[in-house]
């Protein structure tokens, strides 16, 4: 167990050394301030409206394009078609909800008929150059699409956000930097531009996966179309603020990615592509590895059973203690401090969420696709948690249980092992057990003043820019 989930990590490390070995800055490219026409589609079901306003109210003072906005509404809102008319753009109502996103994505794009295309979640408000920047870099007519980051405005809201920002920076700086380089970037499913040839090509959006967006990209990449990634923050959105939303976010993504991977080995894909998606769909198995670990003190507590022959407890430390050290800050490191201990903390709190959605797609368990809430809870949650307290539960009870047989190296080594994984899983599920009304107070409170929330959290926009 422990030879198979070490060389589940050896390939996972690997494979991100050698994405990021790649890292080359993007070319510069000016801005195109030309009138080129651009369908900006904006898919909502049952959000709020103070939510979707902003969005659409930015997304009229975009410049360079000849912008024509449409907000798809799959919840038939007379709120949402007032809106529409209020801020002037069209109203774009389906009599069926088939193919959740992908299928009203795929309505709209019949009754639209410009040669570019962006779409734009309805919480994710764009900045006026978000066409000027995006659309300069469509520099070959076999480009497919071009991506922006997807940043998180309200980071600063819950102990949630902040971590789930913290992981997305890593994947939005360096690595899709890299990727770029590559040209093995994916469709994110907002803050994203495509050419509409391209999705004619290709059949528009594929209705029968959870991730609409990575399948679309296996199909352009296949049919030999090309990716741009910009990384420039161009639009700001809202990240999950409680752990439901979060674990439901996840769990679609997990879901969605894995059920790719029988598409991915079967695509006629050059090989640096396939090796960049399997390393993608293939990362949310990581949570079998955490498993096996959690398992090691259990059984050499009970069974007396040693994954590792080591003389000493000093003697498991001096080698284990740098291994970790070394794997956090080398992240760390390409991340420039953006990947943070939660997010790390919050990764391994989310194991079973892995797990749960590798049975699921094994068993071909059919998902639905659920909208990621915008407004979290202010409550506790012990639910969403409930997993990794009962493992946090059980590796203390073993933990003071050998102790209480003896203090061998063995056993003290094991103990130290437990107590490492109890304080990072208790440091993932602190936020849900604190509560979101106690994390605003604690945000407020530290240097910064209070966290924003609502419209006034999307406005603001940082560079995310790559390591030169």
């Amino acid at each position: 167990m422990l030879v198979a989930a070490e060389a589940y990590n050896m390939v996972q490390g690997a494979g991100f050394w050698w994405t990021v070995w790649r890292l080359r800055p993007p070319p510069a490219r000016r801005p195109v301030r030309e009138p080129i026409p651009v369908d900006v589609l904006i898919p909502v079901y049952n959000e709020p409206v103070e939510v979707v306003e902003p969005t659409v109210r930015a997304a009229t003072m975009m410049r360079s394009a000849a912008v024509r906005i449409a907000l798809l509404d799959d919840g038939g809102s007379p709120e949402m078609e007032a809106l529409a008319r209020r801020h002037g753009v069209r109203y774009i109502h389906r009599p069926e909800r088939q193919g959740a996103k992908a299928g009203n994505l795929n309505w709209a794009l019949a009754r639209t008929d410009a040669p570019f295309v962006a779409v734009l979640d309805c919480d994710h408000v764009p900045d006026p150059r978000f066409l000027e920047v995006t659309l300069a870099a469509f520099d070959d007519r076999s480009v497919a699409f071009v991506q922006t980051p997807q940043y998180y405005a309200n980071a600063d809201a819950s102990g949630v956000a902040a971590a789930a920002w913290a992981q997305q920076s890593l994947f939005f700086g360096n690595i899709a930097v890299a990727r770029d380089a590559m040209g093995a970037m994916f469709c994110c499913g907002t803050n994203v531009v495509f050419r509409r040839a391209a999705l004619e090509a290709v059949g528009y959006f594929p209705t029968h996966s959870l991730t609409e967006d990575f399948e679309l990209s296996i199909a352009l990449h296949e049919s030999g179309w090309q990716s741009r990634y910009v990384p420039e923050a161009l639009a700001a959105g809202l990240a999950p603020e409680d752990m439901a939303s979060y674990v439901g976010q996840q769990l679609r993504w997990a879901r969605g990615c894995l059920s790719a991977l029988p598409r991915i080995l079967t695509a006629r894909l050059p090989g640096r592509l396939r090796l960049n998606y399997l390393l993608s769909a293939a990362y949310w198995l990581t949570g079998w590895t955490l498993l096996v670990y959690f398992t090691f003190p259990v059984v050499r507590i009970l069974t007396g059973a040693q994954p590792v022959n080591v003389g000493t407890a000093n003697d498991f430390l001096v080698h284990w203690g740098p291994y970790f050290l070394a794997s956090m800050g080398t992240v760390a490191l390409v991340a420039r401090g953006r990947y943070t201990y939660a997010a790390f903390a919050l990764m391994e709190a989310s194991f079973w969420i892995h797990i749960l959605a590798s049975l699921l797609t094994l068993f071909r368990r059919k998902g639905r696709f659920a909208v990621t809430p915008k407004q979290g809870e202010t409550g506790r949650q012990v639910r969403p948690v409930a997993v990794p307290l009962a493992v946090v539960a059980l590796l203390g009870g073993v933990a003071a249980f050998g102790l209480a047989r003896d203090h061998s190296p063995g056993t003290v080594s094991t103990v130290a092992f437990a107590v490492v994984h109890i304080t990072v899983l208790l440091s993932g599920v602190w936020p849900a057990l604190r509560g979101r009304a106690a994390e605003e107070r604690r945000m407020a409170a530290a240097p910064g003043g209070e966290p924003l929330e609502g419209p006034e959290a999307l406005g603001r926009l940082e560079p995310l820019e790559p390591v030169r």
